[in-house]
Protein backbone atom coordinates (compact mmCIF):
# COMPACT_ATOMS: atom_id res chain seq x y z
CA UNK A 1 0.00 0.00 0.00
CA UNK A 2 1.38 3.23 -1.11
CA UNK A 3 1.69 6.48 1.89
CA UNK A 4 -1.90 8.54 1.95
CA UNK A 5 -2.26 10.20 -1.28
CA UNK A 6 -5.17 12.71 -1.38
CA UNK A 7 -7.01 10.20 -3.46
CA UNK A 8 -8.09 6.36 -3.37
CA UNK A 9 -5.42 4.79 -5.58
CA UNK A 10 -2.39 5.85 -7.20
CA UNK A 11 -1.95 4.30 -10.74
CA UNK A 12 0.78 2.40 -12.12
CA UNK A 13 0.32 2.01 -15.74
CA UNK A 14 -2.91 1.43 -18.28
CA UNK A 15 -4.52 -1.34 -15.91
CA UNK A 16 -2.96 -1.67 -12.34
CA UNK A 17 -3.78 0.01 -9.51
CA UNK A 18 -2.44 0.57 -5.50
CA UNK A 19 -4.49 1.64 -2.87
CA UNK A 20 -3.71 4.35 -0.41
CA UNK A 21 -4.99 4.01 3.28
CA UNK A 22 -7.97 5.57 2.75
CA UNK A 23 -9.45 3.05 0.90
CA UNK A 24 -9.14 0.81 3.68
CA UNK A 25 -11.70 -1.44 4.96
CA UNK A 26 -14.51 -1.11 7.72
CA UNK A 27 -14.95 -4.99 9.14
CA UNK A 28 -10.95 -5.84 8.83
CA UNK A 29 -7.59 -4.16 8.81
CA UNK A 30 -6.50 -6.39 5.78
CA UNK A 31 -9.28 -5.77 3.59
CA UNK A 32 -10.30 -3.07 1.20
CA UNK A 33 -13.56 -1.05 1.50
CA UNK A 34 -15.68 -2.40 -1.76
CA UNK A 35 -16.91 1.42 -2.26
CA UNK A 36 -13.93 3.00 -3.86
CA UNK A 37 -12.83 -0.41 -5.67
CA UNK A 38 -16.42 -0.24 -7.46
CA UNK A 39 -15.57 3.30 -8.22
CA UNK A 40 -12.34 2.30 -9.53
CA UNK A 41 -13.74 -0.44 -11.82
CA UNK A 42 -16.85 1.36 -12.86
CA UNK A 43 -14.03 4.36 -14.09
CA UNK A 44 -12.15 1.76 -15.88
CA UNK A 45 -15.63 0.61 -18.02
CA UNK A 46 -16.56 4.47 -18.44
CA UNK A 47 -13.06 5.50 -19.65
CA UNK A 48 -13.60 2.32 -21.82
CA UNK A 49 -17.11 3.11 -23.05
CA UNK A 50 -15.67 7.37 -23.74
CA UNK A 51 -13.27 5.45 -26.63
CA UNK A 52 -14.82 2.24 -27.64
CA UNK A 53 -18.36 3.33 -27.82
CA UNK A 54 -19.33 7.29 -27.29
CA UNK A 55 -22.92 6.73 -28.40
CA UNK A 56 -24.05 4.75 -25.79
CA UNK A 57 -24.16 5.24 -22.12
CA UNK A 58 -24.59 2.49 -19.20
CA UNK A 59 -28.33 1.84 -17.86
CA UNK A 60 -27.15 -0.89 -15.52
CA UNK A 61 -23.80 -1.67 -13.77
CA UNK A 62 -23.56 -5.53 -11.60
CA UNK A 63 -20.60 -6.09 -9.13
CA UNK A 64 -20.33 -9.50 -7.83
CA UNK A 65 -17.17 -9.79 -4.96
CA UNK A 66 -15.85 -13.21 -5.31
CA UNK A 67 -13.91 -13.17 -2.02
CA UNK A 68 -12.12 -10.62 0.54
CA UNK A 69 -10.61 -7.52 -1.07
CA UNK A 70 -7.42 -7.62 0.15
CA UNK A 71 -5.49 -4.73 1.05
CA UNK A 72 -2.93 -5.42 -2.28
CA UNK A 73 -2.39 -4.49 -5.46
CA UNK A 74 -4.94 -3.83 -8.45
CA UNK A 75 -5.02 -5.02 -11.75
CA UNK A 76 -8.56 -4.59 -14.26
CA UNK A 77 -8.95 -5.74 -17.77
CA UNK A 78 -12.71 -5.54 -20.13
CA UNK A 79 -13.46 -7.98 -22.31
CA UNK A 80 -16.52 -7.35 -24.61
CA UNK A 81 -19.42 -10.13 -23.50
CA UNK A 82 -21.91 -8.99 -26.30
CA UNK A 83 -21.04 -6.28 -28.62
CA UNK A 84 -23.52 -4.09 -30.78
CA UNK A 85 -23.90 -0.50 -31.94
CA UNK A 86 -27.48 -0.37 -30.04
CA UNK A 87 -26.97 -2.38 -27.00
CA UNK A 88 -23.70 -3.87 -25.84
CA UNK A 89 -22.33 -5.71 -22.51
CA UNK A 90 -19.25 -5.61 -21.42
CA UNK A 91 -17.19 -7.28 -18.15
CA UNK A 92 -14.84 -5.77 -16.28
CA UNK A 93 -12.27 -8.22 -14.02
CA UNK A 94 -10.12 -6.99 -11.00
CA UNK A 95 -7.23 -8.79 -9.93
CA UNK A 96 -6.25 -8.20 -6.74
CA UNK A 97 -3.25 -9.51 -5.11
CA UNK A 98 -3.30 -12.29 -7.35
CA UNK A 99 -6.87 -13.56 -7.39
CA UNK A 100 -9.51 -12.79 -9.69
CA UNK A 101 -11.79 -10.94 -6.75
CA UNK A 102 -14.48 -8.78 -8.37
CA UNK A 103 -16.42 -9.29 -11.68
CA UNK A 104 -18.51 -6.01 -12.85
CA UNK A 105 -20.89 -6.59 -15.87
CA UNK A 106 -22.32 -3.24 -17.54
CA UNK A 107 -25.56 -2.87 -20.05
CA UNK A 108 -24.81 0.12 -22.59
CA UNK A 109 -28.06 1.12 -24.08
CA UNK A 110 -28.30 3.81 -27.31
CA UNK A 111 -28.33 7.64 -26.16
CA UNK A 112 -31.39 9.32 -27.60
CA UNK A 113 -33.67 12.01 -26.94
CA UNK A 114 -36.41 10.93 -24.81
CA UNK A 115 -37.08 14.38 -23.33
CA UNK A 116 -40.25 14.32 -24.30
CA UNK A 117 -41.84 11.34 -22.01
CA UNK A 118 -39.06 11.23 -18.79
CA UNK A 119 -40.46 11.14 -15.72
CA UNK A 120 -40.64 9.22 -12.09
CA UNK A 121 -42.44 8.29 -9.36
CA UNK A 122 -39.85 8.72 -7.27
CA UNK A 123 -40.33 10.51 -3.64
CA UNK A 124 -37.82 13.56 -2.83
CA UNK A 125 -35.15 13.50 -1.06
CA UNK A 126 -34.42 16.07 1.74
CA UNK A 127 -31.58 18.53 0.27
CA UNK A 128 -28.13 18.70 1.84
CA UNK A 129 -29.47 21.99 3.67
CA UNK A 130 -32.03 20.13 5.48
CA UNK A 131 -29.90 17.38 6.55
CA UNK A 132 -27.64 18.62 9.04
CA UNK A 133 -26.84 15.77 11.77
CA UNK A 134 -23.97 13.57 10.73
CA UNK A 135 -24.41 10.62 9.38
CA UNK A 136 -24.75 7.16 11.73
CA UNK A 137 -22.15 6.05 8.68
CA UNK A 138 -19.22 8.08 10.57
CA UNK A 139 -19.43 5.73 13.55
CA UNK A 140 -17.89 2.70 11.54
CA UNK A 141 -13.80 2.99 11.19
CA UNK A 142 -11.36 2.29 8.19
CA UNK A 143 -9.79 4.81 5.94
CA UNK A 144 -12.44 4.99 3.21
CA UNK A 145 -15.17 6.17 5.95
CA UNK A 146 -12.89 8.38 7.73
CA UNK A 147 -12.26 10.06 4.22
CA UNK A 148 -15.97 10.77 3.59
CA UNK A 149 -18.43 13.73 4.44
CA UNK A 150 -21.88 12.75 5.53
CA UNK A 151 -25.38 14.05 6.92
CA UNK A 152 -28.32 12.69 7.62
CA UNK A 153 -31.97 13.46 7.63
CA UNK A 154 -32.84 14.19 11.26
CA UNK A 155 -36.19 11.36 10.58
CA UNK A 156 -33.32 8.60 9.68
CA UNK A 157 -34.14 5.03 11.92
CA UNK A 158 -32.32 2.13 12.37
CA UNK A 159 -32.89 0.29 8.98
CA UNK A 160 -34.11 4.04 6.79
CA UNK A 161 -32.06 6.63 6.16
CA UNK A 162 -31.67 9.41 4.29
CA UNK A 163 -27.53 10.76 3.62
CA UNK A 164 -26.09 13.05 1.09
CA UNK A 165 -22.39 11.87 1.44
CA UNK A 166 -19.08 13.40 -0.83
CA UNK A 167 -15.56 13.27 -0.16
CA UNK A 168 -12.43 15.80 -1.15
CA UNK A 169 -10.10 12.85 -2.74
CA UNK A 170 -10.07 12.08 -5.74
CA UNK A 171 -10.56 8.29 -7.15
CA UNK A 172 -6.90 8.49 -8.69
CA UNK A 173 -4.24 10.42 -7.36
CA UNK A 174 -3.50 13.28 -10.07
CA UNK A 175 -6.42 12.23 -12.28
CA UNK A 176 -9.89 13.87 -13.26
CA UNK A 177 -12.78 11.26 -12.60
CA UNK A 178 -15.18 10.24 -15.11
CA UNK A 179 -18.53 11.50 -13.82
CA UNK A 180 -19.68 8.56 -13.62
CA UNK A 181 -16.39 6.83 -11.45
CA UNK A 182 -16.62 9.79 -9.15
CA UNK A 183 -20.43 9.02 -8.26
CA UNK A 184 -20.05 5.88 -7.62
CA UNK A 185 -17.38 5.59 -5.60
CA UNK A 186 -19.52 5.82 -2.35
CA UNK A 187 -22.54 3.52 -3.78
CA UNK A 188 -21.28 1.05 -1.31
CA UNK A 189 -21.48 3.04 1.71
CA UNK A 190 -25.31 2.74 1.69
CA UNK A 191 -24.64 -0.99 3.59
CA UNK A 192 -23.60 1.24 6.75
CA UNK A 193 -25.85 4.63 6.98
CA UNK A 194 -29.11 2.88 8.79
CA UNK A 195 -27.65 0.86 11.19
CA UNK A 196 -29.91 -1.50 11.78
CA UNK A 197 -27.61 -3.71 13.81
CA UNK A 198 -24.90 -2.90 15.83
CA UNK A 199 -21.75 -3.66 13.52
CA UNK A 200 -19.59 -4.35 17.11
CA UNK A 201 -22.07 -7.43 16.98
CA UNK A 202 -22.96 -8.57 13.71
CA UNK A 203 -21.52 -8.25 10.35
CA UNK A 204 -23.96 -7.46 7.29
CA UNK A 205 -21.51 -7.53 4.59
CA UNK A 206 -22.61 -7.60 1.13
CA UNK A 207 -21.75 -9.68 -1.95
CA UNK A 208 -23.12 -7.82 -4.53
CA UNK A 209 -23.81 -3.92 -5.51
CA UNK A 210 -26.43 -3.36 -8.63
CA UNK A 211 -27.47 0.02 -9.81
CA UNK A 212 -29.72 1.01 -12.45
CA UNK A 213 -29.42 3.90 -13.97
CA UNK A 214 -32.16 6.50 -16.37
CA UNK A 215 -30.20 9.14 -15.73
CA UNK A 216 -26.25 9.62 -16.05
CA UNK A 217 -25.64 11.20 -12.70
CA UNK A 218 -23.57 14.50 -12.52
CA UNK A 219 -21.64 16.07 -9.21
CA UNK A 220 -19.43 15.24 -5.87
CA UNK A 221 -22.14 14.36 -4.05
CA UNK A 222 -24.43 11.27 -3.51
CA UNK A 223 -27.59 10.89 -2.13
CA UNK A 224 -29.33 7.85 -0.76
CA UNK A 225 -32.52 7.44 0.15
CA UNK A 226 -32.06 3.93 1.77
CA UNK A 227 -34.07 0.83 3.34
CA UNK A 228 -32.63 -1.97 4.90
CA UNK A 229 -34.05 -5.68 5.80
CA UNK A 230 -32.97 -8.29 7.34
CA UNK A 231 -34.75 -11.54 7.01
CA UNK A 232 -34.53 -14.54 9.51
CA UNK A 233 -32.57 -16.91 8.13
CA UNK A 234 -29.66 -15.26 7.55
CA UNK A 235 -29.90 -13.36 4.21
CA UNK A 236 -30.65 -9.38 3.62
CA UNK A 237 -31.39 -6.60 1.42
CA UNK A 238 -29.99 -3.08 1.23
CA UNK A 239 -32.26 -0.99 -0.97
CA UNK A 240 -31.58 2.51 -2.29
CA UNK A 241 -33.19 5.44 -4.75
CA UNK A 242 -29.83 6.99 -5.68
CA UNK A 243 -30.17 11.44 -6.26
CA UNK A 244 -27.38 13.75 -7.04
CA UNK A 245 -28.46 17.28 -6.48
CA UNK A 246 -31.00 17.51 -9.14
CA UNK A 247 -33.39 14.50 -8.59
CA UNK A 248 -33.40 11.03 -8.85
CA UNK A 249 -31.39 9.00 -11.10
CA UNK A 250 -31.75 5.21 -10.42
CA UNK A 251 -31.64 2.54 -7.80
CA UNK A 252 -29.06 0.47 -6.06
CA UNK A 253 -29.29 -3.35 -4.53
CA UNK A 254 -27.17 -5.01 -2.14
CA UNK A 255 -27.81 -8.61 -1.18
CA UNK A 256 -26.17 -9.23 2.66
CA UNK A 257 -25.20 -12.42 4.35
CA UNK A 258 -25.62 -11.59 8.27
CA UNK A 259 -23.13 -13.16 10.88
CA UNK A 260 -22.98 -13.06 14.63
CA UNK A 261 -19.44 -11.87 15.25
CA UNK A 262 -19.64 -14.11 18.74
CA UNK A 263 -21.38 -17.67 18.67
CA UNK A 264 -25.06 -16.86 19.39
Amino acid sequence: MTAAAPSYFTRLDDHRFLPTEHAAGAWRDDELHLAPVAGLVIDFLERWRREHAPALEFSRLSIEVLGQIAREQIEVSIEVVRPGRTIELVEATAVIGGRTTIRARGWLLVAADTSMIAGDACEPMPTRAECVDESWLKQWRGGMIASVRAVQSAATVPGRAQVWVTSDLDLIDGEASTALGEYTKYLDLANGISMRADPEEWMYPNVDLTVHLFRQPRGRWLGLDTRVAFGAHGAGLTSSVLHDEQGPVGMLAQSLTLRPLSPQ
